[in-house]
């Protein structure tokens, strides 16, 4: 029998990266890059942009329990974007690239808050965590030009920039986390 996959839904900055990381870990079966938490059905990448339609860029997760828990899931979330800049990751700025934990039920806010609390007073962050903590309403899938982006693009410039150093320090903090195919460059 096989197991039931859970879902997560995450915005961390530009969902290019964010895919990159978390297609690579064992237990996931597959990350969609999209749309969420805003209030225009069916955006569109360059109204997403525009920074006016209440999404952010996040990436829906469907993974398996039994071999990568929620908590481990969010662990990642946190030691793989800043979660103390407001509207910002990196380069990309906007509320598009705000920082949110989008819960799928109480079980995972409850685990959301619990993570957050312990980020908190890890005192890893000089700055205050910003990050939301908001009940799922809605994802819309990305374009499929923004699908595998990093995979399909790599050497690119922003690839090379932005995505690049986050899968070698993935891979430095989580090399026993990835799936096979993804231990290596």
């Amino acid at each position: 029998m096989k197991n039931e996959l859970s879902t997560a839904t995450l915005a961390g900055g530009c969902f290019w990266c964010t895919e990159a990381l978390f297609k690579r870990l064992e237990g996931v079966s597959e990350v969609l890059p999209g749309y969420a938490g805003g209030h225009v059905d069916s955006p569109t990448y360059e109204e997403v942009c525009r920074g006016d339609t209440g999404h952010a860029e996040a990436i829906q997760i469907k993974f398996d329990p039994a071999k990568i828990s929620y908590g481990k899931i969010l662990e990642v979330f946190w030691n793989t974007h800043d979660p103390t800049t407001i509207n910002r990751q990196g380069h990309d700025t906007g509320p598009q690239y705000r920082s949110v934990i989008f819960y799928h039920g109480e079980e995972q806010k409850k685990v959301a808050v619990e993570s957050k609390e312990e980020i908190e007073k890890s005192k890893d962050y000089r700055n205050p965590v910003v990050t939301e903590i908001l009940p799922f309403t809605n994802f819309f899938v990305a374009e499929d030009y923004h699908k595998n982006y990093y995979d399909k693009n790599m050497g690119r410039a922003y690839c090379d920039i932005s995505i690049t150093p986050k899968v070698h320090k993935l891979m430095e903090k989580y090399g026993d986390k990835l799936k096979e195919e993804y231990q290596s460059v």
